[in-house]
């Protein structure tokens, strides 16, 4: 998800968006543990989508 994409999202929907990628990320670190995840690069891209919803989030924090 790009950042032009998130920052059109509500506040109810940047949360629920949030929740869902965290629980992915979850996921991929559970299947990277045990050996079942072929394209770890996903990894990263999560944690990237995670870093960038948080930062839209604090950036609508500080203009309020």
């Amino acid at each position: 998800m790009k950042a032009k994409e998130i920052r059109d999202l509500s506040d109810d929907e940047l949360a629920r968006t949030l929740e869902t990628a965290r629980e992915a990320h979850f996921n991929l670190r559970f299947q990277h543990a045990s050996g079942s995840l072929e394209r770890t690069s996903e990894l990263n891209a999560r944690r990237r989508e995670i870093a960038r919803i948080l930062t839209v989030a604090h950036e609508r924090e500080r203009a309020s």
